[in-house]
């Protein structure tokens, strides 16, 4: 029997949390993994237990819409200067790392005081 569109959606929504989890356990460091689509909303999201979210529900909203617009005006440049690899954002208290693969945005940030944050981002790579 095939499945409805609304059953593949809650597949696809499994999927993505799973792959959230995973990369969350890639480090301590890791703070939230989030994937949004291009239209900025969440999908799906996991805060790292014991840790205080630094932004509150309506600045997470604008963030994320801030960063799909980014990402979707992004898709005309790609033919002149190549493929996206990520994007870091470095910020007094966290750092965020955003990359995109098939249509959606992993946005996820980091602790400003991990020391490598270079070998996190390849690991990410590796995972996503």
């Amino acid at each position: 029997m095939a499945k409805t569109p609304s059953e593949i959606w809650k597949d696809k929504i499994i999927q993505y949390r799973k792959k959230c989890q995973g990369i969350i356990g890639l480090s301590k460091s890791i703070r939230y993994v989030g994937i949004v689509n291009s239209y900025g909303r969440t999908l799906t999201g996991i805060v790292r237990p014991n840790v205080k979210p630094l932004l509150k529900s309506e600045q997470v909203k604008n963030e994320f819409f801030i960063i799909s617009t980014l990402m979707t005006l992004r898709k005309d440049t790609v033919s002149a200067v190549g493929k996206l690899d990520y994007v870091l954002l470095q910020h007094q208290k966290v750092s965020i790392v955003i990359f995109q693969k098939d249509e959606m945005t992993y946005y996820i940030s980091i602790d400003r005081s991990a020391k490598n944050i270079d070998k996190i981002i390849n690991i990410i790579k590796k995972t996503i």
